[in-house]
């Protein structure tokens, strides 16, 4: 049984993520035939490295449904992982692809899906809501015995990055704060990256009668972190990676808006989702750990805030203020 696989938006941190593992971890590696990144910006560094390992990097033009038809058929395709782009057209991107690949005859599908995506309100949380609608578009191929792609999907809900919170490190360096605008009570448990596109590997590399490993087959996976955490927490946990003190400050939405509108290299339609994430914990709808999924599949334990942050220690510790020089 071949497995080539196509990865969708291969150039953002958690496409490049998951092709790497499977290019690099042996374990892996040994039980796949090629990869292909599907990208919207083939000038992005990362497809040059990807494709240093070994990955057919092909450039995905949306609107443009027959040629990726094409495309998926030409590299031979038969597994898909769909990983919604951070772009203002994220779900007609998306339902562009799940149609080619149905077109194209593709059998296994695994969707990157959001974590608190079916407590978001259409009205308050969009962008959120929009995994629902992309969920539905993979999920109802189920039921449609004329196409493959249905056969043996798996939808994995990621929990918030963690790697969001460095988009605060400026002033944890510079302030030694860590301003986050989720309140003072409510908690949520913030995932490892890396942990995510771990168990996608595995997804993708497992193998079964139909397609997937049956274990992993037509699951709905919720993977978030070890730990739930309040803001206090957190800075509590980034204190003890530094090895100095952080301290937590709730901050208003506009304060956020304004921090993360200095991020020049992230989609606005990313930053809208981090706002909506917020706001749902200070809802406290994101009160919650899922860690069954990630233990099951991998074997292993998530990673812990803790280690999180001491491994981007670099980019948290405080910077020290320069000397004046008093002296006549």
């Amino acid at each position: 049984m071949t497995r080539n696989i196509c990865i969708t938006a291969s150039e953002g941190q958690t496409g490049f993520l998951i092709a790497e593992l499977l290019l690099k971890e042996s374990k892996f590696a040994k039980r796949i035939d090629s990869i292909t990144g599907l990208v919207l910006d083939p000038t992005n560094p990362k497809c040059t490295e990807l494709e240093s390992l070994g990955a057919k990097i092909v450039p995905h033009h949306p609107g443009r449904e027959r040629q990726m038809v094409k495309t998926l058929k030409e590299v031979g395709c038969d597994t898909i992982c769909v990983i919604p782009p951070a772009h203002k057209d994220k779900v007609d991107i998306t339902i562009e692809l799940c149609e080619a690949a149905k077109k194209a005859g593709v059998q296994n599908v695994l969707l990157i899906s959001a974590a608190g995506c079916d407590y978001a309100e259409r009205r308050k949380q969009p962008r959120l809501r929009e995994f629902i609608d992309i969920e539905n578009i993979v999920l109802s191929s189920k039921g449609d015995p004329s196409v493959d792609l249905g056969h043996s999907p798996c939808v994995i809900r990621a929990g918030f990055y963690a790697e969001n919170l460095l988009l605060y490190s400026q002033q944890a360096q510079l302030n030694g704060i860590l301003p986050l605008p989720i309140g003072e009570n409510h908690k949520f448990a913030p995932v490892a990256l890396g942990d995510i596109a771990y168990v996608a590997a595995c997804v993708l590399a497992g193998k079964g009668k139909h397609g997937f490993d049956d274990r992993h087959r037509g699951q709905m996976m919720i993977v978030t972190g070890p730990m739930l955490c309040a803001g206090k927490e957190l800075a509590e946990a980034a204190s003890q990676a530094v090895g100095q003190k952080m301290e937590f400050e709730n901050i208003s939405e506009r304060e956020a808006k304004r921090i993360l509108k200095a991020q020049a290299d992230i989609d606005d339609s990313e930053k809208e989702y981090l706002l909506e994430y917020y706001s749902l914990v200070r809802e406290g709808k994101t009160n919650y750990v899922v860690t069954t999924a990630f233990h099951d599949v991998t074997g292993e334990q998530p990673t812990q805030p803790s280690e999180f942050f001491r491994m981007y220690s670099h980019e948290l510790r405080p910077k020290k203020k320069a000397k004046t020089d008093n002296s006549t």
